[in-house]
C-alpha cells in the first residue's frame, strides 16, 4: 500500500503562507509525488495511481501543504503527459526535469527518493525546460511523421532483400529479371503468380507487392503532412529549401507551444546547432554540438544542402567561404546555424505567405510560356509550374517571379 511521510514541517500552522515545490517521478501505472518548501527541506510524499481520479488526488495532495509555486515531472512527453495535461488546465507551472544522472544515483534510488529530487530541482533552478503541449495538431503531425519514417524505412529494407534474393536466385530467375530500372524490376516483380512453383519467385512478388504498398501509405502520409503543414505553418512550407518532411520535423521540435523557446540562441541548441566552447588553459577553441535533436539537425542539414545547390545567395555565401579557406563541412555549419536563426522567426513570429493563385492567369495575360519564365529567371520551367500550382514553395522566388511580371505590364 502507498504511504505518506510528511515530516514535522507538514504540520497545519503557516501553511497557507509557505511557498512550497513539488516533485513527480512517473510511471506506466503509478505517480510518486514528494513536496518541499523553498529550502528544500522535505514536506511529504505519496503514491497515486495514473487514473483521472489519481491525478485530481495527486493534485489535491500537493496543494496541501501551501501555495504551490511550480511542479518539476519526469517524463512529460511520456507516462507523465496526462498529469503534465490536468496540472496546466489547473493554470499550475510545470517544468521538466531530466532523469537522475548515475553519479547521483549511486546514492540511491527509490520512487521518494527520485520524487524529492524532482521537487528539490524544480524549487531550485528557475530556467527548467517548459514541456511542448500535446494533444494538438502538431502533436497529431508528430504522430503522422513517426509513422511516415517507419514506413520509409520498411520500403527500404524489402527494396534491399529484393536485390539481395536476386543475386542468389537461380541463373533462370536472374535472367528474367535483370533491368536498370528498380521501378520497372518492382512493376514486373509484382505480376508474378503467388501459384507459381518456384519459391524464390513468390518471395520475391510478396517483397515487391509490399514496397508497392508501402509507397501508397507513403504518398498519403506525405499529402496529409503538406495540409497539417500549410494549415500550421504555411510561412515555413514556403521558405526557400523547406520540404513538406523537414518543416515537420522542425515544427515537432518546436512543439504546440513554440514560445516556450526564449529565443534563436535556444533553438539552435535545442536542434543542436550552436558551437561549444571547448577551451582550457591557453588552448582557445569551440567544438561541434553533438547534442540536440538530431532529427531536427537532420532536417536543418537537408535544407542546407538544397540551397547550396539552388539558391543563389546562398552559393554566393559559399564561395565567398571557400575563399576564406572554410571547408564545405564548416560551411555547412555556419548555414545550418543562419538556416536555424531563420527558421525560428517563421515558427514562432510568422510573416504573411504571399498568395499564388494570381501567377499563372497573369502570366498567360502577358502571352508568356513556362520555357520563356524560366529562361528569364534562371530556373527549370518545371519549377516554375510547380510554385503556380502550390507544389512548391520558394518565398524569394515568388517575389522574383511576380516583379518580373509586373515590370512587362508597366
Amino acid at each position: 500500500m502507498p504511504t505518506t511521510r510528511p515530516t514535522p514541517q507538514s504540520d497545519q500552522a503557516g501553511q497557507a503562507d509557505r511557498e512550497v515545490y513539488a516533485g513527480v517521478d512517473t510511471h506506466a501505472g503509478t505517480h510518486h509525488a514528494a513536496v518541499v518548501d523553498s529550502l528544500g527541506r522535505h514536506l511529504g510524499d505519496h503514491e497515486f495511481i495514473t487514473s483521472a481520479a489519481g491525478i485530481a488526488a495527486l493534485y489535491a495532495f500537493i496543494c496541501s501543504f501551501g501555495t504551490l509555486i511550480r511542479v518539476g515531472v519526469e517524463g512529460t512527453a511520456s507516462y507523465g503527459a496526462t498529469l503534465t495535461t490536468y496540472l496546466r488546465d489547473q493554470s499550475v507551472t510545470v517544468c521538466e526535469v531530466i532523469h537522475p544522472s548515475r553519479a547521483t544515483r549511486r546514492r540511491g534510488k527509490s520512487d521518494p527518493i527520485d520524487a524529492y529530487n524532482a521537487a528539490v530541482t524544480a524549487a531550485g533552478n528557475d530556467d527548467l525546460p517548459v514541456p511542448k503541449l500535446l494533444g494538438g495538431v502538431v502533436d497529431g503531425i508528430r504522430a503522422l511523421l513517426k509513422t511516415r519514417v517507419t514506413a520509409v524505412k520498411a520500403r527500404s529494407a524489402a527494396v534491399t532483400q529484393v536485390r539481395s534474393l536476386l543475386v542468389t536466385a537461380p541463373q533462370n530467375i536472374r535472367q528474367a529479371y535483370e533491368h536498370p530500372s528498380p521501378i520497372k524490376l518492382l512493376d514486373r516483380l509484382d505480376t508474378i503468380d503467388e501459384q507459381t512453383d518456384q519459391l524464390e519467385l513468390i518471395a520475391l512478388g510478396n517483397l515487391a507487392r509490399r514496397v508497392h504498398a508501402l509507397d501508397k501509405e507513403i504518398d498519403a502520409s506525405t499529402a496529409t503532412l503538406t495540409r497539417l503543414v500549410t494549415q500550421v505553418a504555411p510561412a515555413l512550407l514556403a521558405a526557400s529549401g523547406v520540404g513538406t518532411v523537414t518543416a515537420a520535423q522542425l515544427l515537432v521540435t518546436a512543439g504546440e507551444n513554440p514560445e516556450r523557446i526564449r529565443n534563436k540562441s535556444k533553438f539552435a541548441a535545442l536542434c543542436g546547432v550552436c558551437p561549444i566552447p571547448a577551451s582550457s588553459g591557453k588552448t582557445q577553441r569551440m567544438r561541434l554540438n553533438r547534442g540536440g535533436d538530431r532529427d531536427a539537425n537532420c532536417a536543418l542539414h537537408q535544407i542546407a544542402v538544397v540551397r547550396m545547390a539552388h539558391d543563389q545567395r546562398t552559393k554566393d555565401y559559399a564561395a565567398k567561404r571557400l575563399a576564406e579557406g572554410k571547408s564545405k563541412m564548416e560551411i555547412l555549419r555556419c548555414l545550418k546555424r543562419y538556416i536555424a536563426n531563420e527558421i525560428y522567426g517563421l515558427i514562432v513570429h510568422p510573416p504573411q505567405v504571399a498568395d499564388v493563385e494570381d501567377l499563372r492567369p497573369l502570366r498567360k495575360q502577358r502571352g508568356l510560356s513556362l520555357q520563356t519564365v524560366a529562361g528569364v529567371l534562371g530556373v527549370h520551367p518545371n519549377k516554375v509550374s510547380r510554385i503556380e500550382r502550390g507544389g512548391a514553395h520558394d518565398a524569394g522566388f515568388v517575389t522574383r517571379y511576380r516583379a518580373y511580371l509586373e515590370d512587362l505590364e508597366g
